[in-house]
C-alpha cells in the first residue's frame, strides 16, 4: 500500500527539492567559471605543478597514488582543472638540500612550484637565519624563472623554545610578504597531533592525513594558479 501524503507534506519537499537544485547549479557553475579561468582557450597546454618538498609531501612509507602530489592531482582534476602534479619530493632534505637540486628537480616548463621545506630544519636545529636564506635563494630563482610559487610553512615543535620558535615560524610569511606570494601557513593544519590521520611515528600523514591537507591547501593553489597567469598576461 502507498503511503498518502497531504498537499501541505508534497509543498514542503518540492521546496527542499528546488533549494539543493539551486544550491547544485551554484556549485557546478563556480566550478566551470573556476577551471575557464585557469585552463584559457580550448587546446590550452596542462598546466604543470611541482612539489619541491621533503617526507612530508613525498609520501613517506605511502604508496605513490597515496601521497600529497597524487591526492592533491584528484582533487584538482574533480574540479575540472588539467594539470600534471608532480612528485619532486625527498625524504630527509633540508631547504639548503632542496637549493641544491633546484634546476634538475623543477627542469623546464613548470606553471607553479609548491615549496614544502623547512620541517627537517626545524627538527634538527638548523639556525633560522640558515634556512630563511636558503628558502628565499629558492624563491628567488623561481621568480627569476617566471615560475608561480606557493609557499607551504612550517611551524617548529614546542620543544625547541620560544626564542626558536618565534624566529623558525616568522621565516615564512616574511618572504611570502616580501615576495607577494601565496602562503598556506601551516602544511600540517589540521593533522598534526592528530593520530588517526598520522603513521604511528606521529608525524608523517597517513593517507587520510594526507587528504585533508590536499583539500585544505586546494583554494591556496587555485589562488597561486589564477596569480601565475595573471603574471604572464
Amino acid at each position: 500500500m502507498g503511503v498518502e501524503t497531504t498537499y501541505g507534506e508534497r509543498r514542503g519537499c518540492v521546496h527542499i527539492l528546488r533549494a539543493n537544485a539551486a544550491k547544485f547549479i551554484i556549485l557546478c557553475a563556480a566550478l566551470i567559471a573556476l577551471a575557464a579561468l585557469l585552463s584559457g582557450p580550448a587546446g590550452a597546454a596542462q598546466r604543470r605543478i611541482i612539489v619541491l618538498g621533503d617526507s612530508l609531501s613525498a609520501g613517506f612509507h605511502l604508496p605513490e597514488q597515496d601521497a600529497f602530489p597524487a591526492q592533491l592531482e584528484r582533487f584538482l582534476k574533480q574540479g575540472g582543472l588539467d594539470v600534471a602534479v608532480i612528485n619532486a619530493g625527498v625524504s630527509g632534505d633540508t631547504a639548503t638540500a632542496g637549493l641544491a637540486r633546484l634546476e634538475w628537480a623543477t627542469g623546464d616548463g613548470a606553471d607553479l612550484v609548491i615549496v614544502e621545506l623547512g620541517a627537517n630544519d626545524m627538527l634538527r636545529g638548523v639556525d633560522p637565519r640558515e634556512t630563511e636564506k636558503a628558502l628565499e635563494a629558492i624563491v628567488v630563482s623561481l621568480i627569476k624563472r617566471k615560475i608561480g610559487v606557493l609557499l607551504a610553512g612550517m611551524q617548529a615543535a614546542p620543544n625547541l623554545g620560544a626564542d626558536f620558535a618565534v624566529r623558525f615560524n616568522a621565516i615564512f610569511p616574511a618572504i611570502a610578504k616580501r615576495h607577494g606570494l601565496v602562503l598556506y601557513p601551516f602544511f600540517l593544519e589540521g593533522v598534526a597531533a592528530q593520530p588517526g590521520l598520522n603513521l604511528a611515528d606521529g608525524m608523517h600523514p597517513n593517507r587520510d592525513g594526507v587528504a585533508v591537507i590536499a583539500k585544505r591547501i586546494m583554494p591556496y593553489v587555485l589562488k597561486a594558479l589564477e596569480q601565475q597567469t595573471g603574471q604572464q598576461k
